[in-house]
């Protein structure tokens, strides 16, 4: 990876519990379109959640603070994608959703506080898992999509950290640390298994036919 990130993603390293498998690097390297298609809507859906989380919550002021800007930046991202994919010819149509995010988040808690805990939990986990894969594909795409991507490493890193630390202050930190085990668990299985479809956030492609160079 350049030196020029000047992001420091030991954090994000030491938080998730796997690496992105290279059958996965190899696999988007081979999809950029779909790539880009699919962290468009990861970018929209971030968004979305955030502001989700405003609305139900807003009797927590942090939380307002702080998903408030990260809402913006979101929607700023998908504007930066957006403008890549009309630049490149890509076409936006519909894609399915992946696995990934349904998986994490039907395993929120349904009671509060805890279900508030798990939500900004799981957004810590898509937020590292996001900025991971932003580093790790950089070293192999044109220098115009590698430079776009570690662009967003700092604000993706930052992401994950309020996520975290807004759990934190709700529930304390031995809590969620318990409870980020348990989804940090499942987000590996979820990463290492095989999945027949190609996503931002999928897990092991089930077909590979040219190796990364």
């Amino acid at each position: 990876m350049s030196s020029n990130t000047q992001v420091d993603l030991t954090p994000i390293h030491n938080f998730l519990r796997v690496a992105t498998p290279d059958a996965w690097l190899e696999r988007a390297l081979q999809e950029q379109e779909t790539l880009l298609i699919d962290h468009a809507n990861c970018e929209k859906k971030a968004a979305s959640t955030a502001l989700n989380l405003m609305y139900r919550y807003v009797e927590v002021p942090q939380l307002l603070q702080k998903l408030s800007r990260l809402a913006r930046e979101e929607l700023r991202h998908f504007e930066q994608v957006h403008a890549l994919m009309i630049k490149r010819g890509i076409k936006y149509p519909q894609l399915t959703a992946s696995r990934y995010a349904g998986e994490l988040r039907d395993r929120v808690s349904k009671q509060e506080p805890e279900r508030l805990v798990d939500t900004l939990i799981v957004g810590a986990v898509i937020e590292a898992r996001s900025c991971e894969r932003f580093s790790a594909l950089a070293p192999y795409l044109d220098s115009e999509l590698a430079a776009f991507y570690l662009s967003l490493l700092k604000s993706e890193a930052r992401h994950f950290l309020d996520y975290l630390t807004l759990a934190e202050s709700i529930s304390g930190v031995s809590a969620v640390r318990q409870r980020s085990d348990f989804f940090l668990e499942l987000e590996a299985d979820l990463i290492t298994r095989p999945d027949a479809e190609f996503r931002f956030h999928s897990g092991v492609p089930v077909q590979l036919s040219v190796a990364r160079v």
